[in-house]
């Protein structure tokens, strides 16, 4: 699997081209070949840094479907939104009220994100609202952030589907190395998934790493 065709690399920055036109956080604009393409910014994404730490490929291309647990208020879904376009979906779960509403100024023109006021650890609570999914993605800073992708891959995810996570040592265990602690992680990951990458993103993300992973 490769980069999709609506990502592009512009020097040093990636873009996606902006299916909306409409910025979301005060990112630059650049237009190529008469198409308007937002860039990526690695500091407020860390889906982008691991692009910019070499992740080579994506799960992700016009109307994939995607759960995102811990959406925030949508920066780096926004990108996401592009790259599955209108043909795809996003299902945004988000535990803190105050920042769904910032979510919501976001969805009010990006109609493929659906967003969801719910905690991620107990995916019963918006299982009414979710279909099948070719992908989860996950950037939520619990100490059982692993346990919580794999129950809502169990909930939600296609058979031989993928999944992206964003872990943060320090909220694992802040007693430990953030190297042992994300070794810790890949083994429990590799019970349910087969890893296909792993990066830290330093100097982006301080102590964090990236897995991306399919189910086995």
């Amino acid at each position: 699997m490769k980069l999709p065709q609506n990502l592009i690399r512009i020097g040093k920055h990636f873009a996606t081209f902006d299916v909306w036109k409409q910025q979301v956080y005060d990112e630059q604009i650049v237009v190529r070949g008469g198409k308007r393409y937002r860039l990526w910014n690695p500091r407020k994404s860390k889906l982008c840094a691991a692009l910019h730490k070499g992740l080579k490929f994506l799960p992700l291309d016009r109307g994939t479907k995607v759960l995102y647990l811990g959406i925030a208020s949508g920066t780096t879904a926004s990108h996401i939104s592009d790259i599955v376009d209108k043909e795809g979906i996003i299902y945004g779960v988000e535990f803190s009220p105050r920042v769904i509403r910032d979510l919501m100024l976001v969805c009010k023109k990006r109609k493929n994100i659906a967003p969801i006021l719910g905690d991620a650890r107990i995916p019963a609570e918006y299982a009414h609202l979710v279909e099948e999914v070719d992908v989860i993605y996950e950037d939520v800073a619990q100490p059982d952030q692993i346990e919580i992708l794999m129950r809502n891959a169990e909930a939600f995810l296609k058979k031989r589907g993928w999944v992206m996570i964003a872990v943060k040592a320090r909220s694992i265990d802040v007693s430990k190395q953030p190297k042992q602690i994300f070794k810790e992680c890949r083994k429990k990951l590799e019970e349910m998934f087969e890893i296909r990458a792993e990066l830290r993103l330093d100097p982006f993300e301080k102590d964090h790493a990236f897995f991306v992973g399919i189910m086995k």
